[in-house]
């Protein structure tokens, strides 16, 4: 087949236009890295790929540039260590989603648990622990915010002695999870400037919050000394960060980087292609 002129230039153009567009792309391809800027440290939520034995997964996020994974519970943050990652949130310590703060039947066991678990975190390299406000199984948003502060003023000293975060999820109560209390930014904001610690933060995750309340960037910015780390999602559905969902994930990067932020952001998706492809693709893009 033979190409003319215009055949081309029209190639060319088309090729430099996407690289243009998605630079993180093309450079990914040069140099096998879906990491090439690093300004905005990026990280992966491990229950999003559990079906992936943990070492093979190490070594594939190692291997993409990704300097940690998130949501490891303690016997795994040394594997994650043999492939040079760090655990950028323990979990397993800050109680189940549904049974959080906001019941004081459950603090004894929580603040019990996040106060022997800290400073092993600590020890460990991992800055920040999760944690849940809980459902609200018909509370008041005074007494479930109440309730939170309490139980947050009980741990706070332990994580600002050892220097480990402790971040209290916001999600949605509209698909996921049924009557959650911390369904709102401005719930979250309200127990976390209450207890007022430098040690206790929100986990803002951008699928939730666009799910419940949308004005993504917006609220990023009113309230971004609040969050102390960031999830992601494609909405609707929860996939890919691709051109079938609704969120521009490029300008929320960039938006979070800029403001400026130094915690990490941890792709959150639960893929419906290639797992470690999608994976690839989502970092790329949010490399600004």
């Amino acid at each position: 087949m033979t190409m003319n002129r215009r055949d081309i230039l029209t190639g060319a153009l088309a090729t430099g236009l996407a690289a243009v567009a998605h630079p993180a792309a093309a450079q990914t391809a040069a140099n096998g890295k879906a990491v090439t800027r690093g300004r905005l440290k990026q990280s992966v939520c491990r229950w999003c790929f559990q079906k992936i034995e943990l070492r093979t997964f190490c070594k594939a996020v190692a291997d993409m540039g990704l300097t940690a994974i998130d949501l490891l519970t303690e016997e795994e943050w040394p594997v994650a260590k043999e492939f040079g990652l760090m655990c950028s949130m323990g979990s397993g310590m800050g109680g189940p989603i549904e049974h959080g703060l906001n019941d004081p039947a459950n603090h004894e066991k929580i603040v019990g648990s996040l106060t022997a678990g800290i400073p092993r975190a600590a020890k460990a390299g991992v800055p920040n622990v999760i944690t849940f406000f809980g459902n609200r199984r018909g509370r008041s948003d005074a007494e479930g915010i109440a309730n939170c502060v309490g139980a947050l003023n009980r741990v706070k000293s332990v994580a600002e002695d050892h220097g480990v975060t402790v971040c209290v999820e916001l999600l949605n109560s509209k698909v996921n999870h049924k009557d959650y209390h911390g369904d709102r930014t401005a719930f979250g904001v309200e127990v976390v400037s209450t207890v007022n610690s430098p040690r206790v933060r929100l986990l803002y995750d951008i699928y939730h919050m666009q799910v419940m309340e949308g004005d993504v960037i917006q609220t990023i910015r009113n309230n971004k000394q609040w969050i102390a780390h960031y999830h992601t999602a494609g909405v609707p559905g929860r996939h890919e960060l691709d051109d079938t969902q609704e969120l521009q994930y490029a300008a929320i990067a960039k938006a979070i980087v800029d403001l400026p932020f130094t915690g990490f952001m941890a792709q959150e998706f639960v893929p419906v292609r290639d797992p470690i492809t999608s994976l690839r693709e989502a970092v790329a893009l949010c490399d600004v």
